[in-house]
């Protein structure tokens, strides 16, 4: 296992990399927003600077707060995009910013679009946050992927501008959540559900979906933190599950395929990158037995394996919407990632915690 100096210097490393990450190998996007690109507004974006800032929350690095400042000042100034769940990912540092600041604008705006998903966001049936995006409505879809990009957000806001009603929705949309996308024969989730023909598409284990409760719900925990007792029981044993077929699944090298019960589909790393450091922190957090502890530390050490030279987390796969059918999910591209920098700065933080 690598000591702390060693781990903070692979960190500043995957940080340099991710804070000027372009789309230097000329992918074709399909998406209408680079995610990509640092300086972008999109969810892939939003994820990579709430990597950071949990790692400003671990150092003080004023550089690296100034870097978030510095990002946000030019978006805002350049103009925001259209309110979508994943547009509304970077809302959740911001939330942050401002408390760090005092700037009052942050502020408006994280009102101004925290009342948006309360009052104005598409719904499903039984009111879950449908998983409206750039470009796409996906009228009456439930993705696994809402609940980090948009529900810690409104979650968030809730404890910060002390209301409730943020707080009782976001319990709402993980039960509804966790209803339709888990699948009760492995405790695993798949990567949506759609109410227009009540089915779960390609009922795909995706592995990078999955994470996102893996990573997102000790987050939310600690955001909430005065959660119904027996909601709280229900969330973990949810997770909990969740890391008993983890561990089945994982791989000698400590890594998970991008479907996660397929191994004939390639090992993917920011999932691995989540995946560890959900399971560190739960372990840490008290949350779930220290048994599985190893299992998040098999994930740090493949992680680190994978990050080069120049700070890049490779084996990360591009964006990935809704697949009909597995091959959908098999034949996404790999490449550098902001989200697969700030996953792996999440899980060497974690990891630097280790006794």
């Amino acid at each position: 296992m690598n000591n702390k100096q060693e781990i903070k210097a692979i960190i500043d490393k995957v940080i340099y990399k991710m804070e000027h990450m372009e789309n230097s190998s000329n992918l074709l996007e399909t998406c209408p927003i680079s995610i990509i690109d640092i300086h972008d507004w999109e969810w892939s974006q939003g994820v990579g600077i709430y990597g950071l800032l949990k790692y400003y929350q671990e150092t003080k690095d004023e550089s690296i707060l100034q870097f978030l400042i510095d990002w946000y000042e030019t978006n805002i100034i350049k103009g925001l995009p259209e309110k979508n769940v994943n547009t509304m990912c970077p809302m959740l540092t911001l939330s942050y910013i401002y408390e760090y600041t005092g700037e009052k604008k942050y502020l408006a705006l994280c009102t101004e679009w925290v009342e948006w998903i309360m009052n104005d966001m598409p719904k499903t049936e039984e009111k879950g946050l449908q998983h409206i995006v750039s470009g796409e409505m996906n009228e009456q879809q439930l993705w696994d992927d809402t609940l980090f990009m948009t529900v810690l957000f409104l979650a968030r806001m809730g404890k910060l501008l002390d209301r409730r009603d943020y707080i009782h929705e976001s319990i709402r949309q993980f039960l509804i959540h966790i209803k339709y996308l888990v699948d009760t024969q492995t405790n695993l989730l798949f990567h949506g559900w759609t109410f227009n023909g009540r089915h779960n598409f390609a009922k795909a284990k995706w592995a990078r979906g999955n994470c996102w409760y893996t990573v997102g719900l000790p987050e939310y925990l600690e955001i909430v933190e005065d959660i119904d007792e027996g909601v709280k029981m229900y969330l973990v044993t949810t997770l909990e599950q969740q890391i008993v077929s983890l561990e089945k699944l994982q791989n000698n090298n400590g890594m998970w395929h991008t479907i996660l019960d397929d191994s004939s589909s390639y090992q993917e790393a920011s999932a691995t990158a989540g995946f560890g450091y959900g399971i560190l922190k739960a372990v840490r957090c008290g949350y779930v037995d220290k048994k599985y502890k190893y299992i998040g530390e098999k994930a740090l050490e493949a992680v680190i394996n994978r990050i080069n030279d120049d700070g890049e987390v490779t084996e990360v796969s591009y964006g990935t919407g809704m697949g009909n059918t597995l091959d959908d999910y098999r034949e996404i591209p790999l490449c550098a990632m902001t989200y697969g920098q700030a996953l792996a700065i999440l899980l060497l933080t974690e990891g630097m915690k280790l006794e």
